[in-house]
């Protein structure tokens, strides 16, 4: 049986939760967003007339810096696409209203959860991995004839019975890489 191997792509995500919009008025703006480049997603977050559209803009600018400031990544922000963008449904909160002849009107107030999900785009990764493959590796660096050698110090012991310190050898930087 032939093991499938999937490379997994890394991703930087940012959520907000209880975000006080019913999650179908957010999923019809994530759905415009999905896919895009993080600067085509802000400029269609820009000039979308839904109310919506401004808690998602947030949500993309948390999920850019959480992306540039991880210290394994280091990604540009403008590198980057949407993989993912939904809008999970959250808690509702209830309230009543009175009606004629004394009846009660419900009131829903409808919450959601709307998490961004970003990957590096194919263009910014091809490029980040000819750049690393153009680089030299480093190597060690070799001492010279005038540089002085560091002096190590390496304790030997052996305990006899008496728990005396038989020997002390000192060397230098150059006996130890030979």
């Amino acid at each position: 049986m032939a093991a499938v191997t999937t490379e997994r792509q890394q991703t930087v995500r940012a959520q907000a939760k209880f975000v006080r919009s019913s999650a179908r008025k957010a999923r019809l703006v994530t759905d415009l967003i999905r896919g895009r480049s993080v600067p085509e997603a802000r400029t269609i977050l820009a000039f979308s007339d839904r109310a919506i559209s401004r808690d998602i803009e947030r949500i993309l600018r948390s999920a850019v810096a959480n992306a540039e400031s991880r210290p394994d990544l280091l990604w540009n922000g403008d590198d980057l696409l949407v993989a993912t963008a939904y809008a999970d449904e959250g808690p509702t909160i209830k309230r009543h209203r009175a009606r004629a002849r004394g009846r009660v009107g419900r009131i829903m107030k409808r919450t959601c959860h709307i998490t961004v999900e970003l990957v590096q785009s194919p263009a910014a990764l091809a490029a980040r991995e000819a750049a690393e493959a153009s680089q030299p590796r480093r190597r060690a660096r070799k001492t010279t004839a005038t540089e002085e050698p560091e002096t190590i110090v390496v304790e030997t012991t052996e305990v006899t019975a008496t728990d005396e310190i038989v020997e002390t050898e000192e060397t230098t930087a150059e006996e130890t890489e030979s």
